[in-house]
């Protein structure tokens, strides 16, 4: 684990609500020069604590109207490799993400879908043909009252 100070945390929180934040103004609010603002982004992207910068879409207006989590249960464990399932559900592009879980299912799918019978195709047709998909839970979204931000 890298340590963090609390200019750090507070720097990682606020690129976490906007990674868009030029450093110049990121430094200005943690008393910090735009080099030092530099120099500590850096160093907490070669840390792996920063990967990447994610631009948020609103899949609604993209016409995406359909947001189903699916609970997924492998039928046949150990004929077919978790690697194997992993890939060719990564390959599905209604598919955001892909979560090994430990519960009751194996792993935990977000798809989207342009309507009920868009998903239903996105169902039938790609997802219970992947390798190894048994048991199946779909939970569609009605709201999302929080997205994801810092820890």
């Amino acid at each position: 684990m890298t340590p963090l100070d609390d200019i750090d945390r507070k720097l990682v929180m606020a690129l976490a609500r906007d990674a868009r934040q030029p450093a110049s103004i990121l430094g200005k609010r943690l008393g910090l020069s735009q080099p030092a603002t530099w120099r500590r982004i850096r160093r907490l992207e070669e840390a792996g604590v920063l990967s990447g910068r994610r631009l948020r879409l609103d899949a609604a207006k993209l016409g995406f109207g359909v947001t189903v989590f699916l609970g997924i249960k492998l039928a046949t464990k150990g004929r077919v490799s978790l690697e194997d399932f992993e890939r060719a559900v990564s390959g599905i592009p209604e598919v955001q993400t892909v979560e090994h879980v430990l519960g009751l299912y194996d792993y935990r799918l977000r798809v989207v879908a342009r309507d009920l019978p868009d998903f239903e195709r996105v169902l039938r047709r790609r997802i219970m043909t992947l390798p190894g998909a048994g048991e199946v839970e779909a939970n569609v979204l009605l709201s999302e009252e929080r997205l994801a931000g810092p820890l």
